[in-house]
């Protein structure tokens, strides 16, 4: 008698998983709101090298949607996002230069938008 048994186990076939692909479906917004979904791209360092990329970001409010944010792209600048990834920032405790000592900066919400290859965007 061995030790760990003398059966081998059958390997069974492992069924394919099917592959999603998450588009971001674009949502049809009624007059004027589009402008308040996007309300302005966010200018930094990182922004800037990734539009390069065909990654553009925007600053928008908590409560937008991907579907809502890419309904606004499109009717905006005329262009059809691939992908919208969406990111919290938190507000950030700063000392204060008077005697109040620590106030807190209000926390952020903006969304990378990636698009299509010979896309892009002209912020004029």
């Amino acid at each position: 008698m061995a030790i760990f048994g003398d059966k081998k186990k059958e390997v069974k076939a492992k069924k394919e998983k099917s592959v999603r692909v998450h588009h971001a479906r674009a949502m049809k917004l009624s007059n004027g709101i589009a402008h308040e979904i996007i309300r302005a791209p966010w200018f930094s360092e990182k922004s800037l090298i990734v539009t390069e990329k065909g990654i553009y970001t925007f600053e928008v409010p908590k409560r937008a949607t991907k579907a809502e944010i890419a309904g606004a792209i499109k009717e905006i600048y005329k262009v059809e996002p691939r992908k919208i990834r969406i990111v919290n920032l938190p507000g950030k405790k700063k000392a204060m230069r008077t005697k109040r000592g620590v106030g807190t900066r209000a926390a952020r919400h903006k969304a990378y938008v990636y698009l299509n290859a010979g896309d892009s965007i002209q912020f004029s």
